[in-house]
């Protein structure tokens, strides 16, 4: 609790902190920048600092992380901050209290309150329920009758829109209303991964705070911090593996055994190796294509993002072998050798263009595509770029 929880974004924390002490803050702002990169939890600060009840909270420190404020912010509860992402339209539809509560109604509850645990756990994770068909009418209108109520027991209401990206066309339309006429007591901050997806007349009328991915020394640090004790050769694989990525770094370290392992991590990664092996044997090919639907079907989104990512750094340290045969600073250490047989193997390798098929694949799975298209299709074009010489 505090901005010293917060991953790097130095530049932006001061330009807050400038607000904050000047007491100059806009009414709304955008907080633009990749998925992962902790803009969100940035977010929740400034809120809990709104209506920390501690008297230095507008100070460097940030919000106290005591005060019963903050601990109703930490668990969702406070009566001043609210938090929109997409959810599913059942939930929003009026209930009679006098008939039984459909089966349908339930299990969207219970989703819905499954994603709001772990963002509690992980604060870096992005909530969205996937028969959601985005930030919903309903949910703004809310926000216009929460929007002309005083603040409790003082500090200001904070509204929270997360992948503002997603918002409705009518409901955007209502948001814009409520931007151009803000009660004095609201400040809102949405969030996106998408800024260009956002409404123009939307985006003209916040203060745009831009972040970027968190810098590799960064990561390092926090993952020392989170897991005193951590092999060195560990802590660089994960910060390489998340790439900068927040929410990523988080599940690999909860992850962990004991004994500094990642049993998850590395047999995905060892998966996605026999992948490419199989994929560049002519007769292990129906084995590459077997993989390619057990990545579609048996992995969940989180892993399947896991198993090209591994892809990405093995071709890093290729590149970094080719460059220099002697070089230690690997991702994979523990499998030079398959990293030098590669190198040696296929000298004729494209390795630019094999890692930009793999990050188009990645932002089409992040961005909801048919996961079974997307694998087929890298399949085809990793195996056609590949060749020996």
């Amino acid at each position: 609790m505090g901005w010293d929880s917060i991953v790097g974004h130095g530049q932006q924390i001061r330009v807050l902190k400038t607000a904050l002490v000047t007491g100059r803050i806009a009414h709304a702002y955008l907080f633009a920048g990749p998925e992962g990169s902790g803009k969100e939890s940035v977010a929740f600060e400034m809120a809990r600092i709104l209506n920390c009840r501690h008297e230095g909270a507008a100070g460097p420190q940030g919000a106290c992380g005591q005060c019963e404020s903050c601990r109703q912010a930490e668990r969702f509860m406070h009566p001043n901050i609210e938090y929109l992402f997409p959810v599913e339209a059942v939930l929003l539809e009026p209930s009679d209290p006098s008939k039984k509560e459909n089966k349908k109604l339930v299990e969207a509850k219970e989703r819905y309150d499954a994603l709001i645990e772990e963002k509690k756990r992980n604060p870096y994770f992005t909530p969205a329920m996937d028969r959601s068909m985005g930030i919903l009418t309903e949910q703004v209108v809310s926000l216009q009758q929460k929007a002309s109520l005083a603040p409790r027991e003082g500090g200001r209401k904070v509204f929270i829109i997360s992948q503002a990206e997603r918002l409705h066309p009518s409901a955007a339309n209502k948001l814009l209303k409520l931007l151009e006429e803000p009660p004095a007591h609201v400040i809102f901050i949405l969030v996106s991964s998408r800024p260009e997806s956002v409404l123009p007349t939307i985006r003209s009328r916040c203060q745009l705070i831009a972040f970027q991915r968190v810098k590799p020394l960064e990561l390092e640090a926090w993952i020392s911090n989170n897991a005193p004790g951590i092999d060195e050769t560990e802590q660089r694989f994960i910060a390489s593996f998340s790439r900068g990525n927040l929410r990523t770094a988080t599940e690999l370290l909860a992850g962990r055994s004991g004994e500094g392992t990642t049993p998850a991590l590395v047999r995905l990664r060892d998966q996605a190796i026999d992948f490419l092996r199989n994929l560049l044997t002519p007769a292990r090919l129906h084995e590459a294509i077997a993989t390619c639907e057990e990545v579609s079907k048996s992995l969940s989104r989180a892993e399947q993002l896991m198993f090209l990512g591994s892809l990405l750094l093995f071709f890093q340290d290729v590149a970094r072998r080719s460059a220099s045969p002697s070089c230690p600073e690997l991702n994979n250490p523990d499998i030079a050798v398959s990293i030098d047989r590669f190198v040696k193997g296929f000298p004729s390798r494209d390795l630019h263009r094999a890692s930009s098929l793999i990050e188009e694949a990645i932002r089409s799975i992040e961005r909801n595509a048919n996961v079974t298209l997307v694998m087929a299709g890298l399949a085809a074009e990793l195996k056609g770029i590949l060749g020996r010489s």
